[in-house]
């Protein structure tokens, strides 16, 4: 009980699991800079636990290592090397140096989605390996962890290899795969969409998670990192003292993004999205990325210039872990006692740096935290007093203090975890799977399609596009380029409420039934109403292709002509964690039902 008298939640209300064959749930943090993994074993009639994966190559000295480097080295020939922390070990880097092997890392950030405030980071993120593409990158890393994960249930439980057998032993079926036991949980920064998801599942089935087949798609689930982050702070307790008539603001600031999310409490094992999530660029990353651009000009003159990667890796390892005063001076240890410039202020290895230009490299992601907080706070329909900081640049002193200070004048007190604060999305992750407490999401866009509307000659706006009227099969005047929302921007949507629209397609040839594709648009603008393509036209954008099979019945219309008519509606489900879509119409008074492909360019 929390001190109010009101039951916090907690993993006491998690339920038996009540199939009859033993599963395992398994969430891949795949991060800008470190990956992690947890899992759970559901055993019929058992109450779930979240574990994480603690001990990998390389790191088996080191107690309790719950997440690896994200880095891969390829050779010439385009074949992994090493991977994680296997790829930081002593003499790698020399080894790589002299075979030719190139190191891919900060891969997720190709994957990024065009749309929102990454804005140009081309210049900033390192380039893929030549021939491969962020999706083999990604599915090498998958396969690796997957790897991980057998070696560390084998040789970690007591019946480990049997249940590892268990798990990715092969069925009869030629629809399922030898990991058909397993269910996966990946977790992706909060401004991606359904495009995104379709490379990271095409990288799953390239890393041989599921099988290449339908049948298989669902055993992939996908979670924002701050819908993850929201299931993390209630699994640890951290929102136990929020009351119905607050709301709380996660914010997950990891490598390469900053996720934040907004959610109230919904009774007793819920909570709702309030406001619509956020993403922005500003992970730990880009403090590595402003210090090298300090270097680079302070070793402009400076023999050492030709040491600025070495240089700046020393930093991103050290003095940017330990920073937490601007008024001492910071070192960044990279060479040995015969490394000296005075004019760049290097001594015996060590480059000196006043604390006051460290503080700058963090500024930016400080003052991102700070700005989206308030402006979500100022949003809210309900008080917020709290934030919750997760992530693995939460665990930065500097960072932390700052952000606590300045939002602490504003009212808003700043909380995080006291340990695990990097598994924070990997267990929230598995957490979102076995507990489900978000049941409500905010539409991030809005969400419609092209129409052919009516034509009518008193409407100034029809008027002035008239040049893009037309007579239809049926004989009726239209008007080419109409928006007709289904969804609007900002909009609570509950997991399983349908949004439906009807279509009406004409065909002058005989058919029985019709394949037809119809593009999902959404607008991104300010426009609260978008009614024209035309108007705001670079805030429009389509989303994906409906593709669907429906049956037509023979028409004639006021000339006298036979067409073909199909008369349908496509059901979308946008509450959910990935879009979802089918087709229904009535044949002979009775509704009938079929599936929806949905195609993302």
């Amino acid at each position: 009980m929390s001190g109010d008298g009101r039951a916090a939640l907690s993993v006491s209300r998690r339920v038996p699991y009540g199939g009859t064959r033993r599963k395992l749930i398994l969430a891949f943090d795949v991060g800008t800079t470190f990956s992690g993994i947890s899992y759970s074993i559901l055993d019929p009639g058992q109450i779930p636990t979240i574990k994480g994966v603690t001990q990998f190559p390389a790191q088996e000295a080191t107690s309790g290592a719950c997440k690896i480097p994200t880095i891969i080295y390829y050779d010439e020939q385009g074949r992994v090397k090493a991977v994680g922390a296997e790829a930081t070990q002593d003499g790698v880097y020399d080894t790589a140096q002299e075979e030719n092997w190139t190191k891919a890392e900060w891969f997720k950030l190709h994957l990024r989605s065009k749309f929102g405030s990454s804005g140009d980071l081309s210049a900033l993120i390192p380039p893929l390996p030549v021939g491969k593409t962020v999706v083999d990158v990604f599915a090498d890393l998958l396969f690796y962890l997957l790897q991980c994960t057998s070696a560390y249930i084998e040789d970690t439980d007591p019946n480990g290899r049997a249940l590892w057998h268990d798990f990715t032993s092969a069925t009869s079926s030629p629809n399922t795969s030898s990991n058909d036991g397993i269910h996966f949980i990946l977790s992706h920064p909060n401004g991606w969409e359904g495009k995104e998801q379709v490379q990271m599942r095409e990288a799953a089935v390239k890393a041989g998670l599921i099988p290449d087949n339908p049948e298989a798609q669902h055993r992939i689930t996908f979670v924002t990192e701050g819908e993850a982050s929201l299931h993390f702070a209630v699994h640890s307790g951290l929102l136990s003292h929020i009351s119905g008539d607050e709301g709380v603001i996660v914010v997950d600031a990891g490598g390469g993004t900053i996720d934040v999310s907004t959610y109230s409490r919904r009774g007793e094992q819920a909570f709702e999205e309030t406001a619509i999530p956020q993403c922005y660029f500003h992970g730990s990353v880009f403090v590595t990325t402003a210090a090298k651009g300090f270097l680079q000009e302070t070793l402009s003159e400076s023999p050492f210039i030709d040491d600025l990667d070495h240089i700046t890796s020393c930093f991103d390892k050290t003095t940017k872990l330990r920073f937490r005063n601007d008024q001492e001076p910071q070192y960044i240890k990279f060479g040995g006692s015969r490394d000296n410039d005075a004019h760049a202020n290097i001594r015996f290895g060590q480059m000196k740096i006043e604390g006051v230009d460290v503080a700058k490299f963090f500024q930016a992601p400080i003052n991102c935290v700070v700005k989206v907080v308030l402006e979500q706070k100022q949003k809210s329909p309900k008080t917020i007093r709290h934030v919750v900081l997760v992530g693995g640049f939460a665990a930065s002193a500097w960072f932390f203090r700052k952000v606590k200070d300045v939002l602490f004048e504003r009212g808003v007190t700043v909380i995080r975890p006291e340990n695990n604060v990097v598994k924070a999305v990997s267990d929230g992750a598995v957490s979102f799977y076995l507990d489900h407490f978000v049941r409500t999401r905010v539409a991030k866009v809005t969400y419609g399609i092209k129409k052919n509307t009516v034509f009518d000659p008193s409407d100034p706006e029809h008027q002035t596009r008239s040049t893009q009227m037309y007579v239809d099969k049926e004989g009726t005047r239209r008007l080419k380029g109409a928006f007709a929302a289904i969804l609007i921007k900002g909009t609570q949507v509950e997991e399983e409420e349908k949004f439906s629209q009807s279509f009406h397609r004409s065909f002058e040839q005989p058919m029985d039934s019709a394949s037809i594709d119809t593009s999902l648009r959404c607008y991104r603008g300010d426009n609260s109403t978008p009614k024209w393509l035309d108007s705001d036209s670079n805030n429009f954008n389509i989303v994906c292709t409906l593709h669907a099979v429906v049956p037509t019945q023979r028409c004639v219309n006021n000339f006298g002509k036979t067409y073909y008519k199909a008369s349908y509606s496509i059901v979308l489900l946008f509450g959910l964690t990935e879009l979802k879509a089918y087709t229904q119409w009535k044949e002979n008074g009775v509704l009938k039902t079929s599936p929806v492909q949905i195609i993302y360019d």
